[in-house]
């Protein structure tokens, strides 16, 4: 039988299929994936199982996927994805509690790898800052949606329920920002738990604690946990680049073919940064999560070269 994995917890996934759904396990406890991962299911996935009761069944095998929203999971020491064959993201932010940060918004458009983005403010009820309204407008010019609502208020709601009829949509965005209270107002159906922020840090605290996939009239939700710190994936740092638009037509006269815009001679997005034409703090972003590769190592490369290791020893 084939279904959709709608949700996952303690290795247990409901898997949503035309004949109902089903409680699973991964047959053998282990699934064979292209690469490894902190995770080999993920909500949106579409999975083989056989069926061995009436609400419960063993996956068998992960269809190929069409894209997926991956970062990296420090604790796993791997990459971890967070929601499969979605036709847009959203990235989740607010004006203040938690603080509006664009930095946050640029690693999430680097880990929807394949998925168009759309920028949504929530909170719209507060006034913005004049940087706060410069950048989002600097989102708008590089191509990027952003929607101005208040889930509080409902202002907005209909423009961005209108702009995902017929689409799976993944939500991601840092604690606080009111994600689950932007999910019941786009589905007043649903109860989507809420919290409090912490005041000391000025940040959210956890209420989603795992992806799930909601139904609503005509799209349909993945609804992910709430972060307060946020890491792109470990894999080729030239892939990184790809998240922003603005370095695609200068990298063409960069002086080497595989320039990744950091201290290479000879850059042309680095004199662009110089000359004004690309926004410094985009660039700063950029820099940050390429360095921010080094200090990732996945678990499986620490592995083989645990391996060479003892290899070493024993000659």
């Amino acid at each position: 039988m084939e279904g959709t994995v709608t949700r996952g917890i303690n290795n247990i996934y409901t898997v949503s299929s035309p004949d109902g759904t089903f409680l699973c396990r991964i047959k053998g406890k282990i699934l064979e994936t292209k690469e490894p991962e902190y995770n080999p299911l993920a909500v949106g996935d579409h999975v083989q199982f056989n069926r061995t009761s009436d609400a419960e069944g063993l996956i068998t095998l992960r269809l190929p996927r069409r894209n997926c929203f991956q970062r990296w999971n420090p604790k796993g020491l791997a990459n971890q994805t967070m929601a499969a064959n979605v036709d847009l993201v959203l990235a989740v932010c607010s004006v203040e509690s938690p603080p509006f940060r664009p930095r946050f918004i640029d690693r999430v458009i680097a880990c929807s790898r394949g998925i168009e983005v759309a920028i949504v403010v929530n909170k719209s009820d507060i006034l913005y800052t004049e940087d706060e309204l410069e950048r989002i407008e600097l989102y708008r010019k590089l191509g990027y949606q952003a929607f101005s609502v208040s889930a509080k208020t409902g202002e907005n709601i209909d423009v961005l329920k209108a702009r995902i009829q017929g689409l799976t949509v993944a939500l991601v965005g840092q604690s606080g920002v009111g994600k689950s209270t932007l999910v019941n107002s786009l589905i007043p159906s649903q109860s989507q738990k809420t919290g409090e922020l912490c005041e000391k840090y000025n940040r959210g605290r956890h209420t989603t604690t795992h992806s799930t996939m909601i139904e609503g009239e005509g799209f349909v939700l993945i609804d992910t946990p709430g972060v307060r710190e946020f890491s792109v994936w470990h894999d080729d740092p030239h892939l990184i680049s790809d998240a922003f638009v603005e370095f695609a037509a200068p990298s063409e006269k960069c002086e080497y073919h595989l320039c990744l815009h950091d201290n290479e001679p000879g850059c042309e997005v680095k004199h662009e940064v110089e000359e004004g034409l690309i926004d410094p703090d985009r660039y700063e972003s950029y820099i940050r999560m390429l360095h921010s590769l080094d200090d990732k190592t996945p678990k499986w490369r620490r592995a083989l070269e645990k391996d060479k290791e003892d290899v070493k020893k024993d000659y």
